[in-house]
């Protein structure tokens, strides 16, 4: 039976278990899980945080990263300014990429979720009001719902991957793991 591993992951940490940059070496996944023969199941921003799955079977983790399996991933997106329906609609209609079209997203407004403290705070401008949204994808291109946001006017300021499939970040805190 295959193992798995949900991992809320920290803003600032690779998504690998080495760091191949030379110079100041970054925090890697490494320095919070110690259980060999596990590997990350797709990728989460080196500026994004939340549920990152990792697995000690191939199989399955091809089945989760690779796109064409569809697997829904769902995010807690806060962005900048207030957007409004007609930015809401672009994105359940899918938004123009320089590498093509998204497909559709789920997305609606949500109330601040009251999140962790994120380390470094994200950027706040006193004229400009921030919102949050739940967007569900079912692709995972790189940086892909940052792009989508920006395409429709509200660049992401902080990202949190909440779900993927069946499993959530629910009562998981920053930097720690469970076998699931």
């Amino acid at each position: 039976m295959a193992g798995v591993i949900a991992f809320n992951k920290p803003h600032g940490v690779l998504c690998q278990f080495t760091d191949e940059r030379q110079g100041t070496p970054r925090p890697t996944l490494a320095d919070f899980i110690d259980v060999p023969g596990y590997y990350p199941a797709g990728r989460l921003d080196f500026d994004s945080e939340g549920l990152l799955i990792l697995t000690d079977d191939g199989r399955m983790q091809a089945r989760i990263a690779n796109p064409r399996h569809r697997l829904p991933k769902s995010y807690l997106v806060q962005v900048e300014g207030d957007p409004g329906e007609e930015a809401l609609a672009g994105l359940r209609l899918g938004v123009r990429l320089k590498d093509g079209p998204s497909l559709p997203a789920t997305v609606e407004r949500i109330e601040d979720p009251r999140l962790w403290p994120r380390n470094p705070p994200i950027r706040v401008r006193k004229s400009i009001p921030d919102s949050w949204l739940r967007l569900t994808i079912r692709e995972g291109r790189n940086r892909q719902v940052r792009r989508m946001t920006a395409a429709v006017g509200h660049p992401t300021l902080r990202l949190v991957r909440w779900s993927v499939g069946e499993w959530t970040l629910d009562g998981l805190p920053p930097g720690v793991w469970r076998a699931v």
